[in-house]
C-alpha cells in the first residue's frame, strides 16, 4: 500500500536566500577571504541600519554606530550566528519578511551573507570605526573639491566685441554649446540707467544721461564706472546688500522685540567698509574676531557685532532646563548666520544628527558650537586706547573724590543702623495697628472740613526707599454724617490729579479719574508720590479708605506696589496743608520697612545734615561726571570666558539635557583634505577659538569662502548667481551654470587681494553685462530664464531703490550719512513691542532707505509691499512678487501723495510753468528718456484735466518707473 504523499510547497524567497547565501560564500567570502568591518559591513550598517537606530534616534534603545550596544543588548555572539539576534533580525524566516530594517526594502542575500560571515570570522569591530549615516552628498561634492585654475576657453569663433573680456569667453562658450548666441549691446539711455542702480541704487540725473549719451569719449563709460565705484553712495547701496546677507535688524525679535538703538554703528561700519574697498578676507576676519586682532580699533572691532545681529530671546527663564535650551537656541543662530553667510552651507541642518544631504558631521556642528560658546548678547564701550586713556584721565580723580565721600556716608549709616536695632523693641512696642493692606487700608481721624485731600506716600511696600511709584484702585473720602457718603466719586463732583504712568497705546488707562470711578479693577499708576482729590465743595470728613487689589484673598505681590507709609494731608486751597493721619504707628509691612522706620527714628538731626551734605556733594562730583562725554558704547556683544570653559558635548537629538561624546574647537571635517585644518584644545581661551576659525573662513586652501562671496556679486550684477542659491552651496542647492568661470573669478579676487571693486569693474565692462535685454522667442526655447545669459535679465526694483528713488525725482532725498537710524513706525513700549505705520512720515524720514531703524516683524507699508524682507533671517536673494497691494499702496499712500506734490513742485521749479516742458522733464527723471509726441498728448490733457500732482502721481506709479531693463 502507498502512502498518501502530501504536496511540497516551495517557498522561492527562501530558496533565492539559500541560494545566494551559498553562491555568494562559494564565490566572494571564501575562508581564505576575511571581511573587513570597515570596507565591507560598515557600508550596510550605515545605509540601511542608522536611520533608525544612532545616538540621536536609538530606536529600541539600539543604536549602531559604535558596537557598544549590540554588544551590551546580546545581539551579536561573536563566531555564532545562530546565536546572534542581529543575524536573525535582517534574515528572511520561512519566507517571511525580516524585521529590519523596517522602513525600507530587506538587505540582499549578498549583504545578508556578509554580515554573516562577519559574525562567524569573530564580528571584529575596531573602536576607531564609528558608524554615521550617510549623506546624499560626500566629500567629493563639487563646491568642496579645490579651486581648479582655468583660463579662458579659445574665442577665434566668438564676435570680435566678445574676445576680449575673460568672462565674455566664458559665457559665450556656454552659448554656442546650446546653438545661442547674445543679444546686441544696450542702448547708452538704458545702460546709464542700468549701471546707476547696480553701484548706487539710484536714478542718473537728466543732465548726466546726457552727458554719457553724448560723449565721444571711447572711455566714457569706464570712466562712470570709476566715478560710480568711489562714489558714497556706492556703499549704501553695496551695504545694504551685506546686511541683508547678515541678517542686522535693529530689535531683538521673539515676543518682546525690543529695539536695539546702539547697533546701527555696525551698519555705518559695513558702508564705510565697502565704500573704503576693504579686502573682503580682512572684512569677514573682523566679523568673526574683529575684537580680538584689533582691540582698540573700533573701524574694525565693530565688525563682531555681526555675531549678535540676529534676533535673540532675552525674556529669561528660572527652569534650568528651559534656560539651557535658549542658551542653544541662541548659540546655534549665530551657527546658521556664519556657515550661511560665509561658506554657503547649512551647518545649522547638523544640529539634531548628521547632515541628510551634505558630508557634515553632528561633530562638526558642535565645534562650532565651542567656538561661540562665549558670545554673549549685550553692549559694551568700542573706543580707541588713546579715548579710553583720556577718558579714565578726567574721571579717576572725581571718582576717587566720591569714593571717599561714599565711604564716610557709608559709616554713618552703618552707626545709625546700629542704635536702629539697639532701640528696636522699645520702638516696635509702639507700632499697634496692622500694617497697610492693599487689599483695603482705612485710616479714621477728628472731623474736619475740607476742600482738597490727598495721599502722600513715604514709601511703597516693596521697596520703602521708593516714594514715587504705587497704584490704587480706588481712594474713598467719607463725610463725618450719619448716614456717610463717599465724597470722592467722580460721580459726585469730585476731581483726582496727580502724576501717572502714561500708556501710549491707550492714553488714560491708568489715570488719577481711575482712582475715584468706583470700580476696582483698574488702577491709578502713581509716578510723582501723591493723589489729591479736589471735592465738589469743601466737606466734613472724618475717614479715607484706599486699596489697590480689593476684593482680591490673594492679590499678586509683583503686579502692581502698593504704599507702605504713608501720611492722609487736607486743604481748603490746594496750597496750604495739614496732615491729619499716617502710617506711623502701623506696623511695617515687612522686615525692609521696619529696619527703614528704625533708621529714620534714630538719624539724629546733626545725622541728618551731615548725610544731606555728603548727598550734596557726591552729587555735585556726579553731575562733573555726567559732563565728561561717554565713551561709545556699541551693541557688539560681550564675551564670557565662564561661558566657554569646556568641556563641550554633542547634543544627542539637540538637547542639551542629553550629552553625548565630547568635542573640541576645530574646523569642518569634510574640508580637511581640501583646507587646511585645525583643532584646538580644551582650555584655549575663547577669544583664540574665534580667532582660529576667522583665520581658517578664509586660508588660501579653503575653497568655498572665495566661491561664495564672488558669487553674491555675481548674483547681485544679474540677478542670479552662477550658483542660483547664494546661501546654499550643498547638495540642496543648485549646480553652477558656470563653474570654471567661478572659479576664474575666485582666482581674480585673490589677484586683487579680495578686493570687490576690480570685480565690479570687470563684469560690469563685460559684454554679457552690457547687452540688451530684449526678449527672444527661439532664445527663451531653449534657456527660458537666461541663466545661460543671452540676454541682460531685467529686474524690478528693490523696495528700498523705489522708496530712494521717489524721494529723487521729488527732489527732497536728504544725503545725509551714517549716524543712529529713521522710523517709518511710532514705536510703544509695554511689556512687549508695538510697532505702528506712521500714516504721515514727515521730512525727518526723507533719508535712504538703508538709515531706516528696521525692527524685526514690523510693517513698512511702502517697502514691505514691495518685499522688503524680514530680517529675522539671512536674505541672500529678494523676492520680486507682484500683488494688488502694491498699486493701492503706490496710489493711495500719504507718501507716495506728498512725493507727488514735492515732485510737481520740482517740476514748476525746474521746468517753469509750461506743461510741455514740465512732461518732458518728469519723463528724464523718472525714465532717463524724453516722452513721446502721443505720451506728451495724452499726460496734456491729464495735467489739463487734474492738475500737475495728478501727472506726477500718475509718474510715479508706472512699471517703467520701477523696472530695469
Amino acid at each position: 500500500m502507498v502512502d498518501r504523499v502530501t504536496p511540497t510547497v516551495i517557498n522561492w524567497k527562501s530558496v533565492a536566500t539559500i541560494l545566494g547565501f551559498i553562491l555568494f560564500g562559494m564565490n566572494s567570502l571564501g575562508a581564505s577571504q576575511p571581511i573587513d568591518f570597515a570596507r565591507d559591513v560598515a557600508p550596510i550598517l550605515e545605509t540601511h541600519c542608522l536611520r533608525c537606530h544612532s545616538p540621536n534616534n536609538a530606536k529600541g534603545e539600539v543604536s549602531l554606530a559604535t558596537v557598544a550596544d549590540l554588544r551590551e543588548n546580546a545581539y551579536l555572539a561573536a563566531g555564532e550566528p545562530e546565536s546572534s539576534y542581529l543575524l536573525h533580525l535582517i534574515s528572511f524566516s520561512d519566507g517571511e519578511k525580516p524585521e529590519m530594517p523596517k522602513e525600507s526594502e530587506p538587505l540582499s542575500p549578498e549583504q545578508v551573507a556578509i554580515v554573516r560571515g562577519w559574525i562567524e570570522q569573530g564580528a571584529e569591530w575596531p573602536d576607531a570605526v564609528v558608524l554615521h549615516e550617510p549623506s546624499r552628498a560626500d566629500k567629493t561634492w563639487w563646491s568642496l573639491q579645490p579651486l581648479t585654475k582655468n583660463d579662458p576657453p579659445d574665442a577665434t569663433d566668438s564676435p570680435v566685441s566678445w574676445r576680449e573680456n575673460p568672462i565674455d569667453r566664458f559665457v559665450y562658450s556656454k552659448l554656442a554649446e546650446q546653438g545661442l548666441s547674445p543679444n546686441p549691446p544696450a542702448v547708452r539711455r538704458t545702460l546709464i540707467r542700468r549701471v546707476f542702480y547696480d553701484l548706487v541704487g539710484l536714478p542718473p540725473t537728466p543732465d548726466e544721461v546726457q552727458a554719457f549719451v553724448e560723449s565721444d569719449d571711447p572711455l566714457a563709460y569706464e570712466k562712470l564706472l570709476d566715478r560710480l565705484l568711489n562714489s558714497p553712495q556706492y556703499g549704501e547701496r553695496w551695504g545694504r546688500h551685506w546686511l541683508d546677507v547678515v541678517r542686522f535688524g535693529e530689535s531683538n525679535g521673539f515676543e518682546r522685540n525690543v529695539l536695539i538703538p546702539d547697533l546701527w554703528p555696525f551698519r555705518d561700519y559695513v558702508i564705510a567698509s565697502i565704500n573704503a574697498d576693504k579686502p573682503f578676507d580682512l572684512f569677514i576676519r573682523e566679523h568673526i574676531a574683529g575684537d580680538v586682532f584689533a582691540k582698540g580699533r573700533p573701524e574694525s572691532e565693530i565688525g563682531t557685532a555681526f555675531l549678535v545681529a540676529g534676533p535673540y530671546d532675552d525674556v529669561g527663564n528660572q527652569d534650568a532646563v528651559q534656560a539651557a535650551q535658549i542658551r542653544a537656541n541662541t548659540i546655534d543662530e549665530m551657527i546658521r548666520a556664519a556657515s550661511g553667510a560665509f561658506l554657503g552651507l547649512t551647518i545649522g541642518c547638523a544640529r539634531c544628527h548628521d547632515h541628510k544631504f551634505d558630508p557634515i558631521r553632528q561633530r562638526d556642528y558642535y565645534a562650532w558650537y565651542a567656538t561661540f560658546a562665549g558670545v554673549r548678547h549685550g553692549r559694551r564701550v568700542v573706543a580707541t586706547a588713546e579715548a579710553q586713556t583720556r577718558h579714565a584721565t578726567l574721571r579717576q580723580p572725581l571718582e576717587a573724590q566720591r569714593n571717599t565721600l561714599t565711604q564716610e556716608r557709608k559709616t554713618l549709616s552703618e552707626s545709625i543702623e546700629k542704635r536702629a536695632q539697639a532701640n528696636r523693641e522699645r520702638h516696635e512696642a509702639t507700632w499697634t495697628r496692622p500694617p497697610a493692606d492693599r487689599r483695603g487700608t482705612e485710616e479714621t481721624f477728628d472731623p474736619v472740613t475740607a476742600k482738597f485731600v490727598r495721599l502722600v506716600s513715604e514709601g511703597q511696600d516693596r521697596n520703602p526707599a521708593n516714594r514715587n511709584q504705587f497704584g490704587i484702585d480706588e481712594f474713598e473720602i467719607w463725610t463725618a454724617a450719619d448716614p456717610a457718603i463717599n465724597v470722592a466719586l467722580a460721580s459726585a463732583g469730585a476731581t483726582a490729579s496727580g502724576p501717572s504712568r502714561p500708556i501710549e497705546d491707550s492714553p488714560g488707562a491708568y489715570g488719577p479719574q481711575k482712582a475715584i470711578d468706583g470700580k476696582t479693577g483698574e488702577r491709578f499708576l502713581a509716578t510723582g508720590g501723591h493723589l489729591t482729590i479736589e471735592l465738589a465743595q469743601p466737606s466734613s470728613i472724618n475717614r479715607v479708605t484706599f486699596s489697590s487689589a480689593r476684593g482680591e484673598s490673594k492679590p499678586d505681590q509683583r503686579k502692581f506696589a502698593f504704599v507702605g507709609e504713608y501720611r492722609i494731608e487736607v486743604s481748603d486751597d490746594g496750597k496750604t496743608w495739614r496732615e491729619v493721619a499716617n502710617s506711623h504707628d502701623r506696623k511695617p509691612v515687612n522686615v525692609a520697612h521696619r529696619d527703614h522706620r528704625l533708621r529714620q527714628l534714630e538719624t539724629l538731626p546733626e545725622d541728618r545734615k551731615r548725610l544731606a551734605d555728603l548727598d550734596r556733594e557726591i552729587g555735585k562730583i556726579n553731575r562733573e561726571l555726567g559732563r565728561i562725554p561717554p565713551l561709545q558704547t556699541v551693541f557688539v556683544g560681550t564675551r564670557s570666558e565662564r561661558d566657554a570653559k569646556g568641556p563641550f558635548h554633542i547634543f544627542l537629538g539637540g538637547s542639551p539635557q542629553r550629552k553625548g561624546d565630547e568635542v573640541l574647537p576645530a574646523s569642518l571635517s569634510v574640508l580637511s583634505e581640501s583646507a587646511s585644518k585645525y583643532e584646538l584644545k580644551p582650555d584655549t581661551p575663547e577669544s583664540t577659538r574665534r580667532m582660529a576659525l576667522a583665520d581658517w573662513l578664509v586660508d588660501d586652501k579653503n575653497p568655498l569662502t572665495p566661491r561664495v562671496l564672488v558669487n553674491r556679486l555675481w548674483h547681485y550684477h544679474f540677478g542670479r548667481g552662477i550658483v542660483s542659491t547664494p546661501n546654499d552651496f550643498g547638495s540642496m542647492g543648485s549646480l553652477p551654470s558656470h563653474p570654471e568661470l567661478l572659479d576664474w573669478l575666485v582666482g581674480e579676487l585673490r589677484r586683487h587681494n579680495w578686493r570687490l571693486k576690480p570685480l565690479h569693474r570687470l563684469i560690469m565692462t563685460s559684454q554679457t553685462y552690457r547687452q540688451s535685454s530684449e526678449y527672444r522667442n527661439e532664445a527663451a526655447r531653449i534657456d527660458s530664464d537666461a541663466r545661460l545669459l543671452w540676454r541682460f535679465p531685467p529686474r524690478r526694483l528693490s523696495a528700498e531703490e523705489i522708496r530712494d528713488s521717489i524721494l529723487e525725482v521729488a527732489g527732497v532725498l536728504q544725503p545725509k550719512m551714517g549716524g543712529a537710524g529713521f522710523r517709518l513706525y511710532h514705536f510703544m513700549q509695554d511689556n512687549v513691542c508695538t510697532y505702528d505705520p506712521l500714516d504721515r512720515p514727515g521730512p525727518e524720514t526723507y533719508r535712504r532707505a538703508v538709515y531706516h531703524q528696521n525692527a524685526r516683524a514690523a510693517v513698512v507699508d511702502l517697502m514691505t509691499e514691495f518685499d522688503q524682507p524680514d530680517c529675522a533671517f539671512s536674505t541672500p536673494r529678494r523676492s520680486e512678487t507682484i500683488s494688488p497691494l502694491q498699486a493701492l499702496t503706490m496710489l493711495n499712500h500719504q507718501f507716495t501723495l506728498d512725493m507727488a506734490d514735492a515732485f510737481a513742485r520740482r517740476l514748476i521749479r525746474d521746468a517753469g510753468d509750461e506743461p510741455d516742458q514740465q512732461i518732458q522733464h518728469g519723463f528724464r527723471l523718472c525714465y532717463s528718456r524724453a516722452a513721446t509726441e502721443p505720451e506728451r498728448k495724452a499726460c496734456r490733457e491729464l495735467i489739463a484735466e487734474h492738475g500737475l500732482a495728478a501727472f506726477c502721481r500718475v509718474l510715479l506709479n508706472t512699471s517703467e518707473f520701477i523696472y530695469l531693463q
